[in-house]
């Protein structure tokens, strides 16, 4: 019957976890899963309350921080053509899958559409899809 308290007291930590996003209820819930396997095993009270102190003194003090550190990290910063992929542009030179002009970020950049059946006329706005070398690869922006 006492794994049956410990599974509770995991479902318990493990709702708390999804409350606070702290990741620390989260690893005393998983900690709570040991206790509850030593109880399911048959081990002494003692036993159960040993596995899950050390199974969330670990935890605590080894993979949270780690994974903190992690959390912590900024966003990778896009740069060069990768920072144009996903921008608006607008269609200078008609687009088709073979040769086009479009402006994008204030320049003008050669343009292929990803469709070869697509043609864009001037005026219309597109999305950048990928850039191949100094072409830009676009889609209409309400397709």
């Amino acid at each position: 019957m006492a794994w049956l308290l410990w599974l509770v007291a995991a479902a318990a930590l493990g709702v708390a976890e999804f409350f606070t996003f702290t990741l620390a209820f989260g690893l005393l819930s998983a900690a709570a899963l040991v206790g509850a396997v030593a109880a399911g095993l048959g081990a002494p009270f003692l036993i159960q309350i040993l596995a899950f102190a050390v199974t969330a003194g670990l935890g605590l003090l080894v993979i949270r921080p780690i994974a903190v550190r992690q959390m912590a990290r900024p966003a990778r910063a896009l740069d060069g053509t990768d920072a144009l992929i996903g921008l608006e542009a607008t269609v200078l030179e008609e687009v088709t899958g073979d040769r086009g002009l479009i402006k994008l970020s204030g320049e003008a950049w050669s343009a292929r559409a990803y469709d070869d059946q697509l043609a864009i006329p001037p005026g219309s706005h597109v999305n950048v899809m990928e850039i191949q070398g100094a072409t830009a690869i676009v889609y209409p922006r309400d397709f």
